[in-house]
């Protein structure tokens, strides 16, 4: 499995986080849930950080099933249009957005 991540380095402006966070909610989500191939979708608000860490905004986790899933989505047009909605969103936004592509592995937690 590939998970995707979006990570929103940086400030949402003081005093626009609702805004922000409800941007990302009806304008955003419905454009990621439409990414082909797309098996889950995942919006990480950052709440609290280690000190001296870096301030991470937001995330955005997609999981795919493999690479070929990722490249049909990255080439599709409701990611396009996503990209054309999130300059819009940035407006509310103090940093940079850079993207990571993870093999993931799970496994269940140990139990007592």
């Amino acid at each position: 499995m590939i998970i995707r991540y979006a990570l929103f380095e940086g400030e949402i402006h003081p005093g626009k986080e609702e805004e922000f966070r409800t941007f990302v909610r009806q304008r955003l989500v419905p454009l990621w849930t439409k990414f082909p191939g797309a098996e889950e979708i995942r919006v990480l608000d950052g709440t609290e950080r280690d000190e001296g860490a870096p301030v991470y905004a937001m995330a955005l986790a997609i999981r795919y099933p493999d690479m070929d899933a990722v490249n049909a989505a990255l080439a599709s047009d409701v990611r396009f249009e996503s990209r054309e909605v999130t300059g819009q969103l940035l407006q509310l936004f103090t940093g940079k957005v850079h993207h990571h592509v993870f093999s993931a592995n799970e496994y269940p937690p140990a139990t007592a």
